[in-house]
Formats: C-alpha cells, structure tokens, sequence
C-alpha cells in the first residue's frame, strides 16, 4: 500500500514544477510574441499600422504590400532585390557556418584531448578574446582590408570565422561533459591517426554541438548588418547582403508604407525562422549538455 502511495505522490506535480512551468510558458509567449506581431503588421495596411497600433489579428494585404516593395525596387528608390540578397547571405553565412563548427571544434578538441605546457594559458587567452566587442577592433581590421585591398569582397567576412572563441568555449564544455577520452586512446592503440580520429569518431559523437552551434552561427551571419556594412563599401547591388538591402527601406523616411517595410522585414527573416523549427531538438539537447560546470 505505502508503494502505491508513493508512486502515485511522484506522479503527482509538485507545485514548484508547475510554477516554473507556468514561467516558461510565459517567457516563450513574450519571446513569440514580437514576431507574430511583426507578421501581422507584413499583412496590414500602412493607414491601419499608423492609425489603430498593435493588432493581433492579420490583415489581406501581404502580397499587395510585397507589390509595393517590389515596386519601390524596380523604380530605382530602394536598392533591393530579394533573390540576389537571399543568394549573398547565404553565400557568407553557410562559408561562416562551416568554417567556425570545424575550426572551433578542433580547437575544442585539441585543449581536451592534449596535455601540453600552455594549455591552460591557451585557453585562458580564448576566454579573454571573448570579453572583446568587435566594435573595439572594426577600426583596425577595415583599415588593414582597405590597405591589402580586400574592401567590397566576401573573404573579411568569411575568413575570420574561423576565430570563434565563444563556440571554442561551448564545444569544450560539451566534451567535457559528455565525450569520454579512453575512446581516443583506443583510437590510437588500433593505429588511427589524429585527423581520422577527429572525423570520424569525436564528430559525430559531438553532433549536437556541432549542430546547435551551427544554427547559431548561421543565424548570427545571416543577421548581421554591421561587419557588410562596413567592408562592402561601394554598395553595388550585387554584392550586398539582404539586411543591407532591408536597411535601404527602412532608413528611407520618404517611404512612408509600413506595411512594405514589415514585409521586408518578414521576408528577410523566413530563413531563421525555417532553420530553428527544422533544428529545435538539437538546439535543447545541445544546450543542455554542453551547459555544465567545472
């Protein structure tokens, strides 16, 4: 009887469990909140944005407000064009992707793996490079572009992804957590080499990793405005990226349809949005296990 009994107050909820519940719920509704408002307003006419505030229920105008944007490009008053734009983020963004999982997973894997003298002040110095704002360093880098003549091309934007201190910092922890060393010395003892050992066994064992880290690592690339703005100087058309062409609308105050500029804006953000539905198990179970302290 007291086994029934305590069976049945384990399946019980404790009330601590359904007030955290409770607060994850809330704070995944005010997170989502934000962009379905931003969908809503891509359907809405500018006189109903400007005129009656947030509304939370969408309107018929999407692709008439598409129209006009596409309008506004073909007229010369916004340099965007969708296709190009998506083309050129993706460019970048999947090159960063898969340079920064590679190279950060090995620099992961060699401080793990490898016992040597300055493995500590190594990794120290990678938790220092992190605390670093790119603002603090886009000065110097531009003026080194500019003076190797690497202005208006994609290589500064690519190339230095492979210095990504902060998933050099996850992807330890992660193997720290969850990858076991006495499989790398088995690997060695059958006479695998170091390269074959890291492809074919530390890879795919470290996948949620590597795949959390890759949606982040693109999305960030994807969104970012910054880093193009500055190397891509001369602006050609078919050279910038779709958060510059975005921009172009946005900051252009004599275009005053709102309805346009949210499209814009839910447009350029279809392809997060797509990644983190196709990939949200890896996102939990690669935070979850890379989150772990020392």
């Amino acid at each position: 009887m007291n086994m029934v009994e305590e069976k049945v107050n384990r399946s019980k909820p404790k009330p601590l469990d359904i007030i955290v519940t409770a607060f994850m719920i809330i704070l995944c509704v005010l997170s989502l909140i934000p962009i379905y408002i931003l969908v809503v307003n891509a359907t809405r006419t500018s006189v109903d944005i400007t005129g009656n505030g947030v509304s939370l229920i969408p309107g018929l105008n999407l692709f008439k407000n598409i129209g006009t944007m596409l309008d506004w490009s073909a007229t010369g008053k916004v340099q965007y064009d969708a296709f190009t734009g998506y083309i050129n983020s993706a460019i970048i963004a999947f090159s960063c992707t898969f340079l920064t999982v590679l190279f950060a997973g090995a620099t992961a894997y060699g401080v793990c793996v490898y016992d040597f003298r300055l493995k500590g002040p190594a990794y120290t110095f990678i938790l220092a490079v992190m605390m670093v704002p790119v603002q603090v360093t886009s000065v110097g880098f531009y003026q080194f572009m500019s003076k190797i003549g690497l202005t208006d091309n994609y290589l500064p934007l690519i190339i230095p992804a492979i210095a990504a201190p902060q998933v050099v910092f996850f992807m330890r922890q992660y193997m720290k957590s969850s990858f076991p060393l006495e499989i790398v010395e088995a690997a060695r003892i059958d006479g695998s080499n170091e390269f074959r050992t890291f492809f074919t066994i530390a890879i795919p064992m470290m996948k949620p990793a590597f795949a959390v880290q890759a949606i982040f690592a693109f999305v960030a690339s994807w969104n970012n405005y910054y880093m193009p703005s500055m190397i891509l100087v001369s602006r050609e058309p078919n050279q910038m990226t779709l958060p510059m062409m975005v921009n172009t609308i946005l900051s252009n105050d004599k275009l005053a349809d709102f309805g346009a500029k949210y499209a814009a804006i839910m447009l350029s953000i279809i392809p997060v949005v797509v990644v983190y539905f196709i990939f949200s198990k890896f996102i939990v179970e690669g935070v979850a296990l890379g989150g772990v302290k020392e």
